[in-house]
Order: C-alpha cells, then sequence, then structure tokens
C-alpha cells in the first residue's frame, strides 16, 4: 500500500494522494461513493492504476481502524 500513497506537507496540504500525483485518497472516495466505478476513475485518470485506487480504499480504511471514538454526551 505505501509504495501507492504518499503524503506530503508540500502536496495538496499533507492530505494522502496518490504517489505522484494529485490525486487525494479522500478524492476517491468521494467518486466512488458517489457511484463512480472504478473503471471510470480509471478513465478519467489515465495515470493512475487500478493498484492504487485499491490502496487508497485500503490506506483509509486502516486509518479508520487506527482511529478512536468516543461517545459524546447530548
Amino acid at each position: 500500500m505505501l509504495q501507492y500513497i504518499e503524503i506530503n506537507p508540500e502536496i495538496m496540504m499533507g492530505k494522502p494522494v496518490i504517489k505522484g500525483t494529485r490525486i487525494t485518497v479522500e478524492l476517491i472516495l468521494e467518486k466512488l461513493s458517489a457511484g463512480e466505478t472504478m473503471e471510470a476513475i480509471l478513465t478519467a485518470h489515465p495515470h493512475i492504476t487500478m493498484e492504487a485506487i485499491q490502496a487508497a480504499l485500503a490506506f483509509a480504511a486502516q486509518s479508520l481502524k487506527d482511529t478512536h471514538y468516543y461517545p459524546i454526551a447530548s
């Protein structure tokens, strides 16, 4: 996964991106959640690969796994 994702404060304000691009993991997630297919993403961004998209998903899943959530009393 790490060969596809990079975090650099000088690129997209430090958001995780697909290495060598300015395509954020966030953008990939937004496109997929809006119903766009992986094939459509690859067509729109031909310089990335299916493996890079899968790495973005894995990165997001791992990020959620590493986060602790605390209930807020209402």
